[in-house]
């Protein structure tokens, strides 16, 4: 007797997400991190706007704390808060030493447009939204970095001894930072189950736009954007 494997929700957003996904994918700003030949002012601008975003992001998980639906999950939010707070954030500040920024620079860096207009969607959504729609918007960049990773490892895995921005690849395909892209996958199928088409409807909308802007955070890092006045 042959079994169905059932479909979950998160089947359907990875297989939706595709177009945008693979656009970012593709990205110069990507691909040359997997070769190792992009700028390093480029890559020091990312690096300091990458901060800044940290910033805010790990300000939704202090929300799925307040809004988790029991212990277990709460604990669960407070440790990858811990974890984005603690292991990515010193790693950031430590490989932002390596390339000659120093703390009080990261401290000290203003959101560009792109960036102020992603985040403020994902808090707006946070904080005026469901627990599940929460979810949504924290899922694409844990997850669609963690595909990076190990796409830039298989394309490229055979330069890394001579690529500088190895060790930004390698934090990516890490065990550390796909246990946490997992247990929001996980998470988003728990609190998706037995939902009608309408919320589900919603909940991917959120998941597309903040995909969205993902892409827009490459292309922001890679032009370098400034505000115009």
């Amino acid at each position: 007797m042959t079994t169905i494997k059932t479909k979950k929700f998160t089947d359907r957003l990875f297989e939706n997400a595709q177009p945008i996904w693979e656009k970012s994918h593709m990205h110069p700003f990507v691909q040359e991190i997997g070769k190792g030949t992009l700028s390093e002012d480029k890559f020091i601008y990312y690096m300091k706007q990458d901060y800044v975003y940290l910033v805010d992001y790990s300000k939704l998980f202090a929300v799925g704390v307040q809004k988790s639906l029991d212990l277990k999950m709460m604990q669960n939010f407070s440790k990858t808060l811990n974890d984005t707070i603690h292991f990515e954030m010193d790693l950031h500040r430590s490989f932002a030493a390596e390339f000659g920024i120093s703390h009080e620079e990261l401290e000290a860096t203003e959101p560009t447009p792109t960036n102020l207009a992603y985040t403020r969607y994902m808090l707006n959504v946070a904080q005026n939204g469901s627990l599940v729609e929460l979810v949504s918007c924290l899922l694409p960049c844990a997850w669609d970095y963690w595909e990076i990773g190990k796409l830039l490892r298989a394309q490229y895995g055979d330069q890394m001894a001579s690529n500088k921005y190895a060790k930004w690849i390698e934090t990516y395909d890490s065990e550390e930072f796909a246990a946490g892209a997992k247990w929001l996958i996980e998470l988003m199928d728990q609190l998706t189950e037995g939902k009608p088409e309408r919320e589900l409807a919603q909940i991917e909308k959120h998941f597309q736009m903040t995909s969205k802007y993902e892409y827009l955070f490459w292309e922001m890092n890679y032009s370098k954007e400034e505000w115009p006045i």
